[in-house]
């Protein structure tokens, strides 16, 4: 172990996540203390000639302080009636906090049809960057007014991981109302001790995620382990600290010992990230060992490796591929509806075009729309 963090000093383009918990008080109305430190240290960065990105959640929390309820509500319509009503009081708070500092913001709603769709992956990225080129901070939230159960992140800890590597962000900050990733849950175990840095999230360092969210938020450690899980594989560091610690941000990006800190595994390219992150799985394709072996040395996936097809998936749909035991080895974009794959699995690429009576590719899967192990 042992890194050193004062390389998070270089960052020049940072994701700033904070839960509702952070900026609301146990009613839900808008903490406006906490958000004017927020906004405090984002502009100092600013001034700095740092580009920052802020997920923001709240919006259901202000809606519900706005209509003087107590809890949050159970039904997808509910909560978007809340954040109907609370994603203005939120932007507009936001917009007052930051005018004081000479700062625009710019607001972003998002829903994971924004990712899974490549044309209009692309739109949201191309809409941060020139926001950030006119020196504006993007608030991004999840369109909780139109979002379903179907498109739905679920929680704005995964939204901000895919957030910072459609912008090829170098660090995400993950704010909360905990210090870090603990040995055991802090709250009732005294003995619990602060995990300082995370070289690599292994099956024990999940285990360690116990425990739900705040009343009010959707998120636990479960979803920020998943967070830094996704954004390391983007190549980007993901520090997860305590949202009320006195100057948090600046501390980290200044390289101070706060928080947990998950060092990033590899850099995917951009269309590869899209592929293993962004794009939902239509199906699966089983495998043989053989077919395992060519993938893992980089060769395309060719239907005589094709074992079974699970599913049913159109061409260009995203599928996962599993061996025989029926674990996932990769994800890619496939160049055959599952009828199709069903019917030449096991063949020969000579004998595509006589059971289909035509032949646009040899291969199920390119090797250039291949993510191994996502």
């Amino acid at each position: 172990m042992g890194r050193d963090r004062r390389v998070l000093g270089t960052t020049q383009r940072l994701v700033v996540k904070v839960g509702t918990s952070s900026i609301t008080h146990v009613g839900g109305q808008l903490n406006l203390h906490q958000m004017r430190r927020l906004a405090g240290q984002l502009a100092e960065l600013r001034k700095r000639g740092k580009e920052v990105l802020l997920v923001s959640s709240g919006a259901i929390g202000a809606g519900l302080g706005r209509l003087g309820l107590t809890r949050r509500p159970r039904t997808i319509p509910e909560c978007q009636a809340l954040a109907a009503v609370g994603q203005g009081i939120l932007m507009h708070v936001y917009e007052q906090i930051f005018s004081e500092y000479g700062i625009v913001v710019g607001q972003v709603l998002l829903t994971r049809e924004d990712f899974a769709d490549r044309r209009r992956f692309l739109n949201a990225r191309h809409t941060l960057t020139n926001l950030l080129q006119f020196g504006a901070i993007p608030i991004i939230n999840e369109n909780d007014t139109v979002a379903v159960d179907e498109i739905k992140f679920g929680d704005n800890d995964n939204l901000a991981a895919l957030v910072a590597g459609l912008v090829d962000a170098e660090l995400l900050i993950l704010l909360s109302d905990i210090d870090g990733l603990y040995t055991d849950d802090p709250r009732r175990c005294p003995e619990a001790r602060l995990i300082r840095e995370v070289e690599e999230i292994t099956p024990e360092i999940e285990a360690l995620a116990k425990g739900t969210g705040a009343a009010l938020g959707t998120g636990g450690m479960v979803t920020k382990l998943q967070a830094a899980h996704v954004a390391g594989h983007c190549g980007v560091t993901v520090v997860i600290a305590r949202a009320g610690e006195e100057d948090v941000i600046l501390r980290i990006v200044a390289g101070e010992e706060v928080g947990t800190v998950f060092w990033p595994v590899t850099r995917l390219e951009n269309r590869k990230r899209w592929i293993a992150y962004s794009t939902p799985v239509q199906g699966r394709i089983v495998v043989d060992e053989g077919a395992v072996r060519a993938l893992q040395g980089g060769k395309s996936l060719l239907p005589s490796g094709v074992v079974a097809v699970e599913g049913t998936f159109e061409m260009g749909n995203t599928v996962s591929i599993v061996d025989p035991r029926g674990k996932e080895i990769a994800r890619g974009i496939v160049n055959f509806s599952s009828g199709e794959v069903e019917k030449i699995k096991g063949c020969r690429t000579s004998e595509i075009a006589g059971i289909l009576g035509h032949k646009d590719y040899d291969e199920v899967v390119h090797r250039n729309n291949l993510v191994l192990g996502p």
